[in-house]
């Protein structure tokens, strides 16, 4: 397994020289706290843990997996203890209300303190991961009670969270759902049914699991419109929040996964669990997409993870492994081969790798300030103003969670292939990070899904275009500031023709829709895979811009890592960009191919 290094120099880049989180958290309210001093400390001590706790147990957690035995799962050797020490850290409380216990710091530290911990060690983060989605569940649509019974030992770590949504015969369309939830004369509900692939479903970490279970009332409307969010504890809790009798909730199975094997994904069944309704009668769907989109966002946070450790891996070994000459003549002349990173083909490879780990940290180090102020805004209980953050995050969701998940799962695969046969093998630990990064494109919705997210949902229907020009808007006025800087003009005037073209194919589409809405499915995976390029684009010119700047200055440190900002974005322009054309054409293509053929003559057998 690669050795993790925290990429901080990486991080700092963006948080003080790109994005300007120094002066977004003093202007943050409630962000006080979040002082440079603290901030700065808070990475070096998340990079510590990360280096010398959860990742020596990656490769061990992978090759172990977890253990079930009668309903109960014991994780991999070391987990626990692990656990302990994240819990002694306070790091699960690190973004959470002062009042429940927690530091009250904004959502992005927490969203950048994930990103190492995913890095080091995916499995591990799972855990915690899925509490905070409960977390946040609760905190916008739980009663004052449910809160004060919960929330403390949730953000203390001393209980751990999940969700439940997913059933045999149902994945993505939530409107088959058939666990029932039947009403008591207390006002408490019995949950009975079944839900699959429940990460963190069960585990021996925390004393207590807090179920968010989806389910259907006796009267319930039919499809969607009849779901309600109920919350569900394995073990019932009083009004002290002490927990007493076991409840009616056991895994049936954990399952046996391609990846992420340390992580517990579980089969669990309810028979007549005592849970409490959270929101609304019939409004669990709304209420549920509170939890989706932190795990949405959680989960686009994963292909930068792999993308940065299979760097990493390849990186090293390109450096040491050596085959052949290089084609322009040697470069090793003392050694008997060149280095593998002399060969352009590895510098490919490489340079692809660096473009999606750094460049999509800067996509979500973006959306991550976004989502601070949404939560400021639900905090002041400013309604306006988080439905127009929400809108603007939940435009850019989709993309950060299919785009990036799909191109972290390409780095990944980069990663082994650089290795030749040896990252096929298990002994470098290359294959394990391309087998966890295959999930990140299926589970919180697949790359489908979340196409047809922004698509069909955010683009033509809530909105006609708009979220695509207001952020086309932003991107037109980063280029005409920009202008003066000689060396970005080839990268602003490319970047220019694709955000106008994004908004011609928006609109192209939009139109054929109206007379055909198989067009939306036919033409939604090209359209986020489109998007994604064109907001990476975005995203590298404004890291090439700041780091241009910064060269011109003069007497700065390690005046090769700003040059070397500015050679990736080139990189990314010339050799990666280029693919949103495809994108374009296929989008754009007679969607007529795809649906011609009848069941029957898909095979003939």
């Amino acid at each position: 397994m690669p050795t993790f290094k925290a990429p901080l120099r990486d991080m700092r880049f963006l948080m003080n020289e790109v994005f300007d989180f120094p002066t977004h958290y003093a202007q943050l309210p409630g962000a006080a706290d979040a002082t440079p001093d603290t901030v700065d400390f808070i990475l070096n001590e998340c990079a510590r843990f990360c280096e010398e706790v959860l990742a020596p147990i990656n490769e061990s957690g992978d090759a172990e997996g977890c253990h079930f035995d009668q309903g109960e799962v014991r994780t991999p050797k070391g987990f626990k203890e692990a656990y302990q020490a994240y819990v002694e850290g306070g790091w699960q409380g690190l973004s959470h209300p002062d009042i429940y216990g927690g530091q009250g710091l904004p959502m992005s530290l927490g969203l950048i303190k994930s990103e190492m911990m995913g890095t080091a060690n995916w499995s591990f983060t799972m855990y915690p991961g899925l509490s905070l989605g409960c977390m946040n569940t609760l905190m916008q649509h739980g009663t004052e009670e449910q809160k004060q019974r919960y929330m403390p030992q949730l953000v203390s770590g001393e209980w751990s969270g999940t969700m439940c949504l997913t059933e045999p015969q149902c994945g993505t369309d939530l409107g088959q759902i058939r666990t029932r939830a039947e009403p008591q004369a207390d006002g408490s509900y019995l949950i009975t049914g079944t839900k699959i692939f429940i990460s963190a479903g069960e585990h021996d970490l925390t004393s207590n699991i807090i179920h968010i279970v989806l389910a259907r009332l006796p009267d319930a409307p039919v499809g969607t419109r009849g779901i309600s969010l109920f919350l569900v504890p394995k073990f019932l809790v009083d009004q002290n929040g002490q927990t007493g009798a076991r409840n009616g909730v056991k895994a049936g199975s954990i399952e046996h996964k391609m990846g992420i094997k340390a992580s517990a994904t579980c089969v669990l069944n309810f028979d007549n669990a005592v849970g409490y309704l959270i929101a609304q009668p019939n409004a669990g769907l709304e209420a549920m997409f509170t939890f989706m989109n932190t795990a949405r966002i959680g989960t686009s946070v994963q292909g930068v993870a792999h993308a940065e450790l299979s760097y990493q891996g390849a990186l090293a070994y390109a450096k040491e492994r050596r085959s052949m000459r290089s084609l322009s003549g040697k470069k090793d002349k003392d050694q008997s081969a060149d280095a593998l990173i002399w060969h352009p083909d590895v510098r490919r490879m490489l340079l692809t790798q660096k473009c999606v780990a750094e460049g999509g940290r800067a996509m979500i180090y973006f959306a991550a300030q976004y989502a601070d102020k949404m939560i400021a805004a639900l905090l002041q209980d400013d309604q306006k103003s988080y439905q127009y953050w929400d809108d603007k995050l939940g435009f850019l969701t989709p993309i950060l969670k299919g785009f990036l998940t799909e191109l972290g799962l390409e780095a990944a695969q980069l990663g082994m292939q650089v290795y030749g046969g040896h990252g096929y093998i298990r002994e470098h630990g290359m294959e394990q990070i391309a087998r966890d990064a295959r999930i990140a494109t299926l589970y919180e919705g697949t790359t489908g899904i979340q196409a047809l997210d922004l698509l069909g949902r955010k683009v033509l229907l809530l909105t006609r275009g708009q979220c695509v020009r207001d952020f086309s808007a932003e991107i037109l006025k980063f280029i005409a500031s920009h202008l003066s800087m000689k060396p970005l003009r080839g990268m602003l005037w490319t970047l220019s023709k694709l955000t106008a073209e994004w908004n011609y194919l928006t609109t192209r589409v939009m139109l054929a829709a109206r007379k055909n809405r198989d067009v939306v499915g036919a033409a939604s995976y090209d359209f986020l895979m489109y998007s994604g390029y064109v907001t990476m684009a975005y995203f590298w010119a404004m890291q090439a811009s700041v780091a241009i700047s910064k060269k011109s200055q003069g007497g700065i440190e390690q005046p090769e890592f700003y040059e070397a900002k500015v050679m990736t974005a080139e990189f990314y322009f010339a050799k990666i960009l280029p693919r949103a054309r495809a994108h374009a054409e296929s989008m754009l293509a007679p969607q007529q191919s795809m649906m011609k053929l009848s069941q029957n003559q898909f095979a003939f057998n």
